[in-house]
């Protein structure tokens, strides 16, 4: 890359041609106010005017995040206009917010609130009418509340990034400019997947996860034996909301915490993504063997069976029959556990923590009911049980790390921890496919070949004792569609496919705590890039630690068939652990 002569300052710099005044400046020691470029990139229209510089060649103020640096330029980003500006920028963004601050679940993480501190920005400095106000708190994942909207664009263009979507777009015109689903609909009567990235980027409370914290609350109130089960994922990204740095595992901190708030039992999800694997493993080998719809697609992601509902009913043979790791536990809890312990499923209240939004639908969906009851009855994401413990006054980072409740389901194995990891649901399923076609465990126990945290496609070749099993990974609905058309059209070469709604997998899902440059401290200017990799890492390297890394040899998982379910793909089994799909030509079905 050619490198080019600026001045920021007066002070000489070299800096990469391309580069826009904004990442120049930010190679060279200095942070412009911004609301875009240095958090998620996903804007970059120059719309909010935060980031205003003076730069010799332009005509008047630029937006530092779209105007490219020259050769030559002298940039001036601390003069008396430039200041002057940015501030007044957002104060104009201010006089059309909702100023609810204490009441904002984004409060301490709000990006208006930091660039307004920034600044100087006055509050009340620009009064007037405020803009018609649209609140949709119908979807059972997310809710949105324009009167804190921006109008930044990051949640239209996250959408399409991630997905390849336009759930969201700008509607009307001027004053009366909102962001929504088309014609203004709720996300309940939209195709949207719920699957909260457009959470995870807005800069504000605009758009936030439909919490049901409330519903755990009533539980205890009402005397309900109150369990608690916590997704792979969230291990690896809790201790973010505590200071702690990315990538830095938190299991046995987030055990004990849980404890703290009173739950009666506190248990890993691992274990039902050890009963996953045993179950989506048998099915792939039936199909295999018995000549059933391939390739077989991967179900533990709500957000891509939406996705797959709305956009490949054709296609819903193709998906494993499993319910996912939390909703399995859940049926087990109030089947098994409620059996073993005396206690009627109805007065048991299971909640899953999960790095997820699409789950807080999931758990409503018919399909998942046992006998009518809920497997799950309230899902909270890995942000919900941060305010939790919070409020509790719990001091995380003094806490000792406890072990999970050990009854009937603490076992786990490595190849349950990767599932949090695109790649790592067909990881752990080839490990125990390898034993159930060899007879022997598989060396090494990695298979490198489906691992990597980026969204995109990866495939491989897998050679299982003579028998070549094709497999592919994407996360992303954009990245899935590739791999879905080619199903469609009937040139798919795979027998296996994964696909995880949230780009990177459950580690970047729409319930994870938010990443935001501008308030982490002690991380790499690359953070932006490398997160995913980072909490991709924590999981790793408890798979490594683990005595057990294969389902199949997880002891408790072996004794809830000798004891309960019988064999893998059982009739009992799938009574409790397997589900149905259905196309939604329509909208109005979530």
């Amino acid at each position: 890359m050619a490198m080019i002569n600026i001045k920021i300052e007066g002070i000489s710099y070299q800096v990469e041609e391309g580069l826009t005044i904004l990442e120049a400046a930010k190679k060279c020691g200095y942070e412009i106010p911004s609301l875009c470029a240095f958090n998620h990139g996903e804007c970059n229209q120059g719309s909010c005017r935060v980031c205003l510089v003076e730069a010799t060649g332009a005509r008047g103020l630029v937006a530092s995040c779209v105007y490219p640096v020259s050769e030559g330029m002298e940039i001036k980003i601390s003069s008396p206009a430039a200041t002057a500006a940015r501030r007044h920028s957002v104060e104009l963004l201010l006089s059309n917010h909702n100023m609810n601050c204490q009441q904002c679940d984004k409060n301490g993480q709000c990006e208006l609130l930091h660039v307004a501190n920034v600044t100087g920005a006055r509050e009340g400095a620009f009064q007037g009418v405020h803009s018609e106000t649209h609140f949709d708190e119908l979807a059972p994942g997310l809710v949105r509340d324009t009167s804190k909207c921006i109008l930044c664009g990051r949640c239209i263009e996250r959408c399409k990034n991630a997905h390849g979507l336009g759930i969201l777009g700008f509607e009307n015109r001027g004053f009366n400019t909102f962001v929504s689903p088309a014609e203004n609909r709720s996300f309940a009567d939209s195709p949207c997947i719920q699957c909260g990235q457009c959470v995870n980027v807005c800069p504000t409370g605009a758009l936030m996860e439909h919490s049901e914290i409330s519903k755990i609350d009533e539980a205890f109130a009402a005397g309900k034996t109150v369990i608690a089960q916590a997704a792979p994922a969230v291990r690896a990204a809790l201790g973010e909301e505590f200071g702690f740095p990315i990538g830095t595992p938190v299991t046995g901190k987030m055990a004990a915490a849980m404890r703290r708030l009173g739950f009666t039992r506190v248990y890993d999800v691992n274990f039902g993504a050890d009963l996953t694997i045993m179950e989506e493993g048998t099915e792939l080998l039936g199909r295999l063997t018995n000549g059933g719809t391939l390739p077989m697609i991967t179900s533990c992601s709500p957000g891509w069976i939406n996705y797959a509902e709305y956009n490949y009913g054709d296609l819903l043979p193709h998906l494993s029959s499993c319910k996912s790791p939390h909703q399995m536990q859940g049926a087990i809890i109030k089947s098994y556990w409620a059996e073993q312990n005396g206690i009627a499923p109805e007065d048991i209240f299971v909640v899953s923590v999960m790095p997820c939004t699409a789950k807080k639908f999931e758990r409503q969906r018919d399909q998942l009911k046992v006998n009518g009851i809920d497997d799950v009855d309230a899902v909270i994401t890995t942000r919900e049980l941060a305010r939790m413990i919070k409020r509790a006054g719990i001091l995380f980072d003094r806490l000792p790390d406890e072990d999970w409740d050990q009854d009937i389901m603490g076992d786990y194995t490595g190849a349950a921890v990767i599932f949090g990891v695109t790649g790592g649901v067909m990881e752990a399923a080839l490990r125990t496919v390898y034993f159930k076609l060899t007879g022997k465990e598989s060396e090494p126990i990695e298979f490198s070949a489906v691992r990597g945290h980026d969204a995109g496609i990866r495939e491989a070749s897998i050679d299982i004792n003579g028998t070549t099993v094709n497999v592919a990974i994407a996360s992303g609905m954009k990245s899935a569609k590739v791999l879905l058309d080619e199903i469609r059209e009937g040139k798919s070469k795979y027998q296996f496919i994964e696909i995880m709604g949230c780009p990177g997998g459950c580690i970047n899902g729409g319930g994870q705590p938010y990443v935001r440059e501008c308030f982490l401290h002690g991380e790499s200017d690359d953070i932006m890039d490398t997160y995913k990799e980072k909490r991709a890492k924590a999981l790793y390297s408890e798979d490594e630690k683990q005595v057990l890394r294969q389902s199949h040899n997880n002891p408790q998982i072996v004794e809830l068939y000798e004891k309960f379910l019988g064999e893998p793909n059982s009739h009992k089994a799938h009574e409790l652990l397997h589900t149905s799909y259905a196309a939604r030509e329509g909208f109005n079905e979530i």
